[in-house]
């Protein structure tokens, strides 16, 4: 079975805080919040950033200070031109044919959650921030809210800005004349859409027509005066936007204007301030003339030295009968300041020159004298060392010299023996000296120490009979 019924396309007021019920109205069901879907939630601001960020950097590269754009999103919402963003709002039947809870409430649901799904796709001009579906008032319906914007774009101001009727031309909206504009045709156009996919769904456009059935003549009156309302405030909102697009041309010309007297001010300082360096230019020269005047006693001096060392030809040289100051200046007197100043520069340079060699060579001559100091330390440290040496020489000298001579008076293996015995006797007296020292430690290495030194003397008990026999008394 099909049903009839109407389809709303209207503007919103755009309380973003009622869309997100951050608060609840009279008109809202608490208790049915929950049934809201929510779609798209974003922060105006940051949507704002991503769109026209870049635009604003772009748009500012080469304008002064004072005309640049410092904050797109407040330039927008003090300004008078275009709005923040703009709110539709779409809605199938009314409260008592498809009423939320009912069958024909769901059927509602479901066509304007498909149609939304595709808005952003058919308008992508319009970048949306905000889209939710209620069901926590009387009748199902769709807040879809949207940043127009167009990009590329040739006119004054930014290349990517906001603006509502460039937006929708863009999506082959012209506009006629003022009761049929882009934003109605765009209205119109997507009211078709929403149609086509509810019929789908077997619900079909009803679309009041003008007949009516007979009324009394104060309910006629009554409905024609309605008519007549809305037919003022219909008027009114055409005028309202062809108001408002007139304000805007005409804060472009106020702005344009401001801007071309803000260059003739800048073109009358910059005159002003030329003048005045051309006057300080004549100052300075006069300034020149004078210093000239001064110095040219002592000019006249440094000619004659200069000239006496057969370097340049300084001396001033005679103006002619008519010649005038400016060209004997220039002519004359001027290279020869020139020529002047160059040779006492290369005299300068090579002075400068020579105070860098003479440098050079006093830090390298007091290195070498650091290196020879050094040189001499080391030298001494040696001869020290040498001193030693040779005391140490000198004095195996003198044993070597008396080995030498025991070996020629004994012989060398009566010499040899005698050495050999002493190293024996020296190993022994060693050993002796290390067994009369009781070891550090545990107890148990005490008295092996102990064991040993008895039987070492009882050894030597035994060799002293033996050798002193037959001598006892």
């Amino acid at each position: 079975m099909t049903l009839k019924r109407t389809i709303s396309g209207m503007i919103g007021t755009g309380s973003l805080a009622h869309n997100r019920r951050e608060f609840i109205a009279e008109n809202v069901d608490s208790d049915r919040v929950q049934l809201n879907i929510c779609y798209q939630n974003e922060n105006l601001k940051e949507v704002y950033k991503e769109l026209f960020d870049e635009a604003v950097e772009r748009y500012n590269i080469g304008k002064r200070k004072d005309r640049q754009i410092t904050n797109y999103y407040e330039k927008i919402r003090q300004g008078k031109q275009e709005k923040l963003f703009h709110e539709v709002i779409f809605q199938i039947g009314n409260r008592e044919d498809m009423a939320v809870g009912t069958a024909e409430g769901g059927q509602a649901v479901k066509v304007l959650d498909e149609y939304v799904k595709d808005f952003q796709k058919r308008n992508p001009t319009l970048r949306v921030f905000g889209c939710y579906l209620h069901q926590d008032e009387a009748t199902p319906h769709l807040h879809i809210d949207f940043i127009p914007y167009v990009t590329d774009w040739k006119g004054k101001g930014m290349d990517t800005r906001v603006s509502l009727k460039q937006a929708l031309k863009i999506l082959g909206f012209q506009g006629g004349n003022k009761h049929d504009t882009e934003l109605n045709q765009w209205m119109n156009h997507e009211k078709e859409v929403l149609a086509g996919i509810a019929k789908e769904h077997g619900i079909e456009w009803e679309q009041k027509g003008s007949h009516e059935e007979h009324l009394d003549v104060y309910n006629f009156k009554k409905k024609e005066r309605k008519k007549e309302v809305q037919k003022l405030e219909q008027e009114k909102e055409y005028l309202t936007a062809e108001n408002e697009e007139l304000t805007a041309q005409i804060a472009e010309s106020r702005a344009d204007i401001q801007i071309l007297k803000d260059d003739k001010e800048q073109a009358i300082r910059e005159k002003q301030e030329a003048e005045q360096r051309a006057e300080d230019a004549e100052k300075e020269l006069k300034s020149l003339e004078d210093r000239r005047n001064v110095l040219q006693p002592i000019m006249d001096n440094a000619s004659k030295e200069i000239k006496e060392y057969g370097m340049i030809k300084t001396f001033l040289p005679e103006a002619g009968t008519f010649e005038r100051a400016v060209p004997y200046r220039e002519n004359k007197i001027k290279p020869l300041f020139i020529k002047m100043k160059n040779q006492i520069a290369a005299l300068a340079g090579k002075v400068v020159e020579l105070n860098k060699m003479v440098e050079s060579w006093k830090n390298k001559y007091q290195k070498s004298v650091e290196e020879c100091d050094n040189i001499q330390k080391q030298l001494d440290d040696v001869r020290k060392e040498n001193g030693k040496l040779s005391n140490d020489n000198q004095r195996l000298q003198e044993t070597s010299d008396r080995y030498d001579r025991v070996v020629r008076i004994l012989g060398m293996e009566t010499v040899e023996d005698v050495v050999q015995q002493d190293i024996k006797e020296q190993r022994a007296l060693e050993e002796k000296r290390r067994m009369e020292q009781m070891p550090k430690g545990s107890v148990l290495k005490q008295l092996e120490w102990a064991t040993q030194k008895s039987q070492i003397e009882n050894q030597q008990r035994k060799k002293n009979k033996t050798k002193y026999k037959g001598l006892e008394i």
